[in-house]
């Protein structure tokens, strides 16, 4: 029987999303996380409440870790606004080095299938909060770029940032490739040269 560790949450979201990545959200139960951690399954109901809170946390976390990584990687470019686009949109090659089983549980697990139980209002709290950030920066970039944050101008940067990276590199399992790299580079800035519709 594996010796208690310390009572520390990241332990325990280590643990969780080790299991998600390895087998699928069903394998993260309190049970499977208790054995994994040396922790009883009474100390995780204490610490997360439930089964559900506990795969809402652990997305949680891994979101926060990428939007860290790409607000990190705009701020590198030093107000250059095209370059902060493109440094967005390829976050997830460099999230991907930093962070590799967050990475597959983001962008390879359903998001719906680690949030699908009920969330305590908390999480869900948190939840919008991490989403409110990552519309917060698609904003901020649409702004810096065209002087304007409406629909048309954030739906432009979200195919930059968004449909752009999971079209060239996540979908086709390309993170690695810096060819794909290149052609996400050039497909962003082909995007920006257009730019959003008239308002």
């Amino acid at each position: 029987m594996p010796r208690p560790r310390t009572h520390d949450p990241d332990t325990v979201l280590d643990a969780a999303e080790s299991l998600a990545v390895a087998s699928g959200a069903a394998a993260v139960t309190i049970r499977a996380v208790a054995a994994a951690t040396g922790m009883s399954n009474g100390a995780l109901y204490h610490t997360f409440g439930s089964r559900a809170e506990l795969l809402g946390r652990t997305w949680i976390r891994a979101a926060q870790r990428f939007l860290d990584v790409q607000a990190e990687l705009v701020a590198d470019c030093g107000g250059d606004a095209t370059h902060a686009v493109i440094a967005a949109a390829e976050a997830p090659v460099v999230f991907a080095r930093r962070f590799p089983a967050s990475t597959t549980l983001m962008f390879v697990a359903r998001r719906n299938e680690l949030l699908g139980g009920e969330l305590p209002d908390t999480v869900t709290a948190e939840l919008a909060v991490t989403d409110r950030r990552l519309i917060g920066m698609l904003k901020q970039l649409a702004l810096n770029l065209w002087g304007r944050k409406d629909s048309r101008a954030v739906d432009t940067i979200t195919t930059c940032v968004v449909d752009l990276p999971t079209a060239i590199l996540l979908d086709r399992d390309r993170l690695a490739d810096p060819t794909a790299h290149a052609h996400l580079r050039a497909a962003v800035r082909a995007v920006l040269e257009i730019g959003p519709p008239p308002q």
